[in-house]
């Protein structure tokens, strides 16, 4: 019996997974790695880390499988999509720290393409917006900013990839620099039209071609990785960024059907076919997968913070001791108190695409508790994801039937309930909720006939729970409306 293992390198954890052939965890593990903030509104990861402790949870999860790299028919990888990293071909060493999708530092240079009516070109080729959120302009930022490093580029000398190209070109030893055409898709540089690089893209930010990963389908054999890794020579065969692998995980494959995944951010998918669909509302088009040459399409709405407010809870208050605490604590007040927390710690994302905006605390009393805050935290997520829908829903012209969602705090029935509430539609819980590693183990299974096809995977989705609405549309549209104003105060708080 053979197995897949799933690599899912995440914006605050690497984690590895090991399925079988019906779906099913044989084994985990997870490893969590540093978060670097330089300055306010910096993140960066040490890429090297990233790749010591994928390696790393690779290796523990065959193990806690009790298995060999022998026992494993295809590795998969999924990835945080936007975090960008340069290095030297001929070293395989980074020139810099990996600059996180949540960084804020390039909103200057978005703001310069758009006086310079570059916006329409960009939203037209690429379905994104200028925001410093998209690998694009990290890229630019690293090539200038660090000594001889354009010179080098221009050179051949250096690589860029998102994380999923780095993973690669070290799983195989440096003989492949590629990328899947769902990262791809994310990063300013790619028409998702033509599905290849653009050159006038390029120009506009200043990027020598030398330095771009070939772009590849998201499911086929791309190498193996090298013998001294994992003992053995295992093939590489499925990629797609964290969020298209969790629409394909959540078998989301007709047009119309939408996921949410909570994690460190928010992230909501529309499968809308074979044709890209250009969003009126402020949304995302973007790569949902290639496959076989074809390339399917979707909408998406991202928030920036979600899953990291409970952690600044942890980390930065201190008001509980682990994540999972938050739910009780939640619990112990009946509302939120009149509390809104706008969790804007990296800017606003879809649909209102502030990179000025910052985190706000309002409606504080003396009456307020830790209670009143983790609860108003949770809602925050919920009410950003209503922000989401309720653009999707205007795109699409028809209401949600139901929303299937992944992601860790999908575990906290309290935070479902009231998404569901809020939402005035079900909310479904599937039984295997880590469907991001999933959606990456089915890509690399099909490219190696593990499974037959996408049929034979669609008949394994099973839902766990479903959370119905239960409150008056009255008092959710209240919410919503205060949810509103805090917003409002929360916008452009950081001077350009």
């Amino acid at each position: 019996m053979s197995f897949i293992l799933a690599l899912d390198q995440g914006t605050t954890s690497s984690r590895a997974l090991v399925f079988d052939h019906d779906g099913n965890i044989r084994g985990l593990a997870q490893k969590e790695f540093r978060q670097f903030f330089p300055a306010p509104g910096l993140v960066e990861h040490d890429a090297d880390e990233i790749w010591a402790s994928q390696l790393g949870v690779a290796v523990e999860a065959i193990a806690r499988a009790g298995l060999t790299a022998a026992d494993i028919a295809a590795i998969g990888i999924t990835n945080q999509r936007e975090t960008t990293v340069v290095w030297d071909r001929k070293s395989g060493r980074p020139i810099h720290h990996a600059i996180v999708w949540q960084d804020r530092r390039t909103a200057g240079e978005c703001d310069l393409l758009r006086t310079r009516g570059h916006e329409p070109t960009f939203r037209e080729k690429t379905g994104l917006v200028l925001d410093p959120y998209f690998s694009g302009t990290k890229l630019a930022w690293l090539l200038d900013h660090v000594p001889g490093a354009r010179a080098k580029a221009e050179a051949g000398e250096l690589a860029f990839g998102t994380i999923d190209s780095w993973l690669v070109w070290n799983l195989t030893g440096g003989e492949r620099h590629l990328t899947d055409a769902s990262n791809a898709s994310r990063t300013l540089l790619f028409n998702i039209h033509s599905g290849t690089w653009d050159h006038q893209l390029l120009e506009l930010l200043r990027i020598p071609p030398a330095v771009l990963p070939e772009v590849v389908d998201s499911s086929q054999v791309y190498g193996t990785t090298a013998a001294r890794f994992l003992a053995a020579r295992v093939p590489i065969a499925g990629i797609a960024g964290d969020q298209q692998a969790a629409l394909f995980g959540q078998l989301c494959d007709r047009p119309g059907m939408v996921k949410n995944t909570y994690g460190t951010g928010c992230f909501m998918l529309m499968h809308t076919g074979n044709r890209p669909v250009i969003s009126g509302q402020n949304l995302l088009t973007t790569v949902a997968c290639r496959l076989g040459g074809e390339t399917e399409y979707a909408l998406e709405g991202s928030v920036f913070v979600a899953g990291a407010a409970v952690q600044w809870l942890r980390d930065g208050l201190g008001i509980i001791r682990s994540s999972s605490e938050v739910e009780t604590l939640a619990a112990s007040v009946p509302d939120n108190g009149g509390v809104y927390l706008v969790p804007a710690f990296a800017g606003l994302g879809a649909p209102h695409w502030d990179p000025y905006a910052r985190g706000a605390l309002l409606g504080i009393t003396r009456g307020t508790t830790a209670g009143h805050i983790a609860r108003a935290t949770l809602e925050s997520i919920a009410f950003q994801t209503a922000d989401l829908l309720e653009a999707m829903e205007a795109d699409a012209g028809t209401p949600l039937a139901e929303l299937r969602v992944d992601g860790g705090a999908t575990a906290n029935d309290l935070l479902m309930q009231f998404q569901a509430d809020l939402l005035g539609c079900p909310v479904v819980r599937p039984q295997v909720r880590e469907t991001t590693a999933l959606g990456a183990a089915y890509l690399a299974g099909l490219a190696v006939g593990y499974w037959r096809d996408r049929a034979e995977i669609g008949q394994m989705w099973r839902a766990e729970r479903s959370f119905s609405p239960n409150m008056e549309r009255a008092q959710a549209a209240e919410l919503r409306r205060n949810w509103s104003r805090a917003l409002d105060r929360s916008r452009a708080w950081v001077q350009p």
